[in-house]
């Protein structure tokens, strides 16, 4: 449906955000404002994306966060458990090359749900 029920409005933390436009995570930053949720870019080099303040890292993320989305590989997620157990977001999704089982597991126990799913198509389908 075209109108947004403002109860289902999430705080998404973005990691492995871009500015690239060619990049899913840049794509994804777009399609989450479109369908009124606020988007969290989060990359330790780039100051702001679209406009949005960039976050340098997981515990620079101020408030709560409902939804991590993950566009980074397991060779850098791997040293983000402990972060991200810590920011308690309600679900971490893993993108299509960013799936990560031992992370998942982690997250799992600290009572994290996890899935692997594309953020586009989950949006797109209104599955998100």
């Amino acid at each position: 449906s075209i109108l947004m029920s403002t109860k289902n409005v999430e705080r998404v933390a973005i990691i492995g955000a871009s500015d690239n436009p060619g990049r899913y995570s840049h794509r994804a930053l777009l399609m989450l404002r479109q369908h009124g949720h606020e988007a969290i870019p989060v990359h330790p080099k780039l100051d702001t994306i679209e406009g949005l303040p960039v976050v340098p890292d997981i515990p620079s993320i101020q408030g709560a966060v409902d939804t991590v989305t993950m566009y980074v590989g397991p060779q850098i997620s791997a040293g983000l458990a402990d972060k991200l157990v810590a920011l308690k977001p309600r679900r971490v999704i893993f993108n299509p090359g960013s799936e990560n089982l031992e992370l998942a597991a982690r997250l799992r126990e600290a009572g994290i749900a996890c899935e692997e799913a594309c953020t586009l198509v989950l949006l797109s389908t209104g599955a998100f």
